[in-house]
């Protein structure tokens, strides 16, 4: 696998966003994702994600062995507002969205996606409300459980 790829680490999630997806074609889910890490675990590559347990696309990161996280050009700014924006519960989000989901491998990537990574769950871990700092307590999850942390061996990467 070419383990190369160039970004700004801080503002890859942050700025630039990003769509999470799992399950495979006929069944799968996807979340606009803006907290998240890219770098290595136990001489691994790996990303990072979190997910609340309200979330839908959480029981799919729960159901499923692997993940994706896919990165787009800024024109797909308003697309993947949308997927964020509502519940794939009842809601098409892909076509509400205009993307084009495709499966590969059993998982499921977006043709408009400019960067893919396929990762296998390797470990996971919901985060400690003990342990979060009182000033982020307040503002993430005075009504909401903490997220779940996925974190992912990058198996491969598609560079469009």
């Amino acid at each position: 696998m070419d383990k190369s790829f160039e970004a700004k680490p801080f503002e890859l999630f942050d700025k630039e966003w990003a769509i999470l997806t799992a399950g495979p074609l006929d069944k799968h889910n996807s979340m606009t994702i803006s907290w998240g890490g890219v770098g290595t675990l136990w001489g691994k590559p790996v990303v990072t994600v979190y997910v609340k347990p309200c979330r839908y696309t959480h029981a799919f990161m729960e159901e499923n062995e692997y993940f994706v996280v896919s990165f787009f050009n800024e024109e797909y700014r308003k697309a993947l507002g949308i997927i964020g924006s509502f519940s794939g519960k009842d809601t098409r989000k892909d076509d509400l969205a205009r993307l084009s989901p495709y499966g590969y491998n059993g998982v499921t990537i977006y043709k408009e996606a400019e960067t893919v990574f396929i990762c296998k769950k390797i470990y996971q871990n919901d985060l400690d409300i003990n342990s979060i700092p009182d000033e982020e307590k307040d503002q993430h999850y005075k009504e909401q459980a903490p997220h779940t942390m996925y974190i992912g061996e990058v198996v491969e990467i598609i560079k469009k």
